[in-house]
């Protein structure tokens, strides 16, 4: 109809060949440029006047750095993944319900940080192999896969939503311009559509992230197609930065389903981006750029290249793991951050870490890729180990692995070793109350998970250390029913209960960090309180005066709870954890569990997996067998070996 774009299809604005990067095509020009955030911005706006809303628009680059915030006009922005007819939250648990500016903070603003918030979700998502925006993350983190299919188990991402907090002791944070990353999320990972990845050259150089709709949300029926403002905006901001067609993740399939990239395209927008007015155009009555503390001094600067120092991320050069294709993190002085080191409990040495993350190394370049195109790819993923104490020994990543994964493999290790561990019991109980910010004297006590999961295992001793968890058994006690899926049974001990369940509200997971996240919001949004904002540590924090806590590295970026990791034995005495993320989650597990067999082996035992009579599989809670990993069928790309990790 008329105001509709003579645009066409997203294949007008993607040159095919750019689909034949898958690794190898980020160089030092691989940047968005001050020009091309202006050109992202201005796109956006028109597209928003065009359809008569107001939107606030972020770009950050590929490892998170902030290079712009615009505001066309303040609004009102609810976190909410159902609302009423009256316009409210129907969860009023977790993070569901918060909403700002409110009669109490009526100077705070939450829309800047969802914006960066969506922003970051699609460039940490995103790949050379593979292009995810913030509607694919819906669709993987919800109770269902997919959402609003009964009796199916939860999104293969179920819980990722609740990484790269402000809070991480991971995450880096904003100093005067772009420089190392990977950067905080201010809400962690967003599955609110209209986040999209940003590519120049078959390679991702950031993202930009919308919301333009007022409602922090999520998608929760995908048998539809639908007209988010939102998306539309976001679309429109992508043109000429379009991820290439074949990399998108309606290409990619998990289960035999398909992923979901967009609802829209160039087609549906009521503007078009060819030609929009330059940025330089734009007068106050249009928006303008805003400084967001935390994130942003109110001015447009240039990104950071990807695989090079500058970004924090660039080629171990062979000192650590020579032939192995390895990148390693950096700071901001080109220092590595994660050399393998000796633990601080005693439990291992940088040699046994080294030769750990070696062995995992060499499964995922061999391991057939899940997420990533062309078919036939090896995975790419990070890899993390840990103390009993949370400590990071050593991380190593694979070229062009996702930057998600970095946090949260490290999320991962840690809750392997912590629920394992013989003191997780009296570590919960010990914690101050999780405090929920949209609801009067809601205090979650810590202890009445460690009372769930006694009740749950019918074992008094339930947190103890006597069985050792991977991350995919602690997950199955984290969906919201057990077994995962099934329509009407009881939530799992580490889960909310029907009626305060959510992906905004996953139970223990999110309550370990919910206080953090609110002083981070306060501080974030100017709430005008005057508070510190929240130190490197997710856990302990007390909202009761928001001090300083002394829980710091045991879960210190928070705990995750979809596959990938195993805790580490030697002998049957618990020394740490090995996560990794990335990839597929049953290749997330191979990595971790047959990497970790494979250092055993060459190190003559001295390091092993869990002994199997003590592994969760051992258990039948509720009379459904628990699960400890599972590995792909047939997963490597040089050979035809078949259940590789049977009998280890």
């Amino acid at each position: 109809g008329s105001g509709r774009s003579t645009v066409g299809t997203d294949t007008t604005d993607t040159n095919t060949s750019d689909g034949a990067c898958s690794g190898d095509c980020a160089d030092t020009s691989s940047i968005l440029t001050v020009a091309d955030v202006q050109q992202v911005i201005a796109q956006a706006v028109a597209e928003a006047q065009a359809l008569g809303v107001i939107a606030t628009i972020a770009v950050v680059d590929r490892v998170g750095n902030v290079l712009a915030v615009f505001r066309m006009a303040p609004q009102t922005v609810l976190i909410a993944t159902e609302v009423d007819a009256n316009g409210d939250a129907v969860i009023t648990a977790g993070l569901e319900g918060i909403s700002l500016p409110n009669t109490t903070f009526s100077v705070a603003q939450i829309d800047q940080l969802a914006a960066i918030t969506k922003a970051v979700t699609g460039a940490y998502l995103s790949t050379e192999g593979n292009a995810f925006s913030t509607r694919t993350a819906s669709q993987i983190v919800q109770r269902n896969f997919n959402p609003g299919e009964t009796n199916q188990p939860g999104g293969p991402l179920f819980g990722v939503q609740f990484s790269q907090l402000a809070c991480s002791d991971f995450t880096l944070r904003f100093t005067a311009g772009a420089d190392a990353g990977p950067k905080r999320s201010p809400l962690g990972l967003a599955a609110d559509p209209g986040g999209f990845p940003l590519y120049k050259g078959g390679t991702p150089v950031g993202a930009v992230g919308v919301i333009a709709d007022g409602l922090y949300s999520l998608d929760a029926v995908i048998s539809d197609s639908d007209r988010s403002n939102d998306e539309l905006i976001a679309t429109a901001a992508t043109f000429s930065f379009a991820a290439p067609v074949n990399r998108r993740a309606d290409q990619i399939t998990v289960d035999g389903k398909t992923f979901r990239y967009s609802d829209v395209d160039f087609g549906d927008l009521a503007s078009n981006p060819a030609s929009a007015p330059d940025f330089s155009t734009l007068s106050p009555a249009d928006g303008a750029l805003i400084s967001v503390t935390g994130y942003s001094n109110g001015t447009i600067i240039d990104g950071t290249a990807f695989g090079d120092a500058p970004s924090g991320i660039r080629p171990d050069n062979g000192v650590d793991f020579p032939g192995q294709d390895a990148f390693i993190f950096v700071d901001s002085a080109n220092i590595p951050r994660f050399r393998p080191i000796d633990s601080t409990d005693g439990g291992l040495t940088a040699g046994e870490v080294q030769s750990i993350l070696s062995e995992a190394l060499a499964i995922a370049n061999r391991a057939r890729a899940q997420i990533r195109r062309p078919l036939g790819t090896t995975a790419r993923v990070t890899i993390s180990v840990v103390d009993t104490d949370g400590v990071i020994l050593g991380m190593v990543r694979t070229r062009d692995a996702p930057i998600f994964g970095a946090d949260v493999s490290l999320q991962k290790a840690r809750t392997a070793a912590f629920i394992s561990s013989s003191d997780a019991a009296t570590f919960l109980q010990s914690l101050p109350p999780a405090i929920y910010a949209a609801t009067s004297g809601n205090v979650v006590d810590f202890g009445s998970y460690v009372d769930q999961a006694r009740t749950f295992f019918n074992d008094p001793l339930a947190l103890t250390g006597l069985i050792a968890f991977a991350d995919r058994s602690g997950g199955n006690i984290s969906r919201p029913n057990y077994p995962d899926g099934r329509a009407g049974a009881a939530p799992g001990p580490f889960s909310k209960p029907p009626g305060e369940w959510s992906p905004f509200s996953t139970g223990l997971q999110l309550d370990l960090a919910n206080n953090a996240i609110l002083q981070h919001v306060l501080v974030a949004s100017d709430a005008g309180l005057g508070l510190a904002d929240v130190g490197t540590n997710c856990i302990g924090v007390d909202a009761a005066t928001f001090g300083a806590n002394p829980f710091s590295g045991r879960l210190g970026n928070g705990l995750q709870i979809f596959p990938g990791s195993v805790p580490i034995y030697r002998g049957s005495q618990l020394i740490g954890g090995i996560g990794v993320s990335g990839d597929g989650i049953d290749q997330d597990d191979m990595i971790s569990f047959l990497g970790l067999h494979n250092a055993g082996v060459t190190l003559g035992g001295s390091v092993n997996n869990a002994p199997p009579g003590i592994r969760a599989d051992t258990l039948e809670p509720q009379g459904v067998r628990l699960r400890y990993v599972n590995c792909p069928q047939s997963p490597f790309v040089d050979s035809d070996e078949d259940n590789v990790c049977d009998g280890k």
